[in-house]
């Protein structure tokens, strides 16, 4: 599987990403999937209703107003994000145990390094698989 996303919403991604710092951000990922091609096509800030620099929990109303939205534009749920403020960008445990749909994409900021790590993964069954992940 390859995600696309593009360099425009990367960099909305790691605008909030660093605006959340220093809790996790995260949001959701809408678009169409095309065979094994997942192009991202808008992606939805949400607020981490945690509040914690280690998990996050998206908020419902939020989620909700996002969902309509995809489905008023004609676009699919594709998954996921979160910043790790301090950690690579690979699913911790948690992220592992609480990843609920073995058809969403699940895509990591790391925020740790000198430079910000964008990864993506599928995950189900316990384990996570990278994908290839392309920045257009």
């Amino acid at each position: 599987m390859t995600i696309q996303i593009t360099q425009a919403d990367y960099a909305a991604l790691l605008a909030h990403a660093r605006a959340e710092l220093p809790n996790e951000a995260c949001g959701l990922l809408a678009g169409q999937a095309d065979g094994t091609v997942r192009r991202i096509q808008k992606i939805y800030c949400l607020t981490n209703t945690d509040h914690s620099p280690e998990h996050f929990s998206l908020d419902p109303r939020e989620q909700l107003a996002a969902v309509k939205d995809m489905r008023a534009n004609g676009l699919q749920p594709l998954g996921n994000f979160h910043s790790h403020p301090a950690s690579p960008a690979r699913p911790s445990a948690e992220d592992i145990r609480l990843a609920y749909d073995a058809n969403a994409s699940y895509l990591i900021l790391s925020l740790a390094g000198e430079a910000p790590v964008l990864k993506g993964f599928r995950i189900a069954g316990g384990a996570a698989e990278a994908v290839e992940m392309l920045v257009v």
